[in-house]
């Protein structure tokens, strides 16, 4: 490789190193949407969801949810993201609640 070339990779690799650095404290989100029904039949969007915490679903709960995020998600019965009876929803697919069973509270990002 050339002499005059070097200079000119290091100043890349330099600037692609500041890049990442300076996205690194941004909140993440999950690119996608979250979208969910509830009993009542309305649809509710969330665009780009915060990978970090708990999210709630609205005050109907969920019984319907389709993960379009390149992220999974898990869905909680609870508003705080505990207890059992979770449902794990990948990337791309949905899941609906097991008919008797209550609606889905709440939900988080598998990261």
């Amino acid at each position: 490789m050339s002499d005059h070339r070097r200079p000119g990779l290091a100043a890349g690799a330099l600037l692609l190193t500041a890049a990442v650095a300076g996205c690194s404290g941004l909140g993440r989100t999950a690119v996608g949407t979250v979208t969910y029904e509830t009993e009542r039949k309305a649809v509710v969007t969330v665009s780009n969801p915060g990978v970090n915490g708990c999210h709630r679903f609205s005050a109907a709960g969920a019984v319907r949810v389709e993960n379009a995020t390149l992220i999974d998600i898990i869905a909680y019965p609870t508003p705080d993201c505990t207890g059992s009876n979770t449902a794990y929803i990948p990337t791309t697919l949905f899941d609906n609640i097991v008919p008797g069973d209550p609606p889905w509270r709440s939900y988080s990002l598998v990261h």
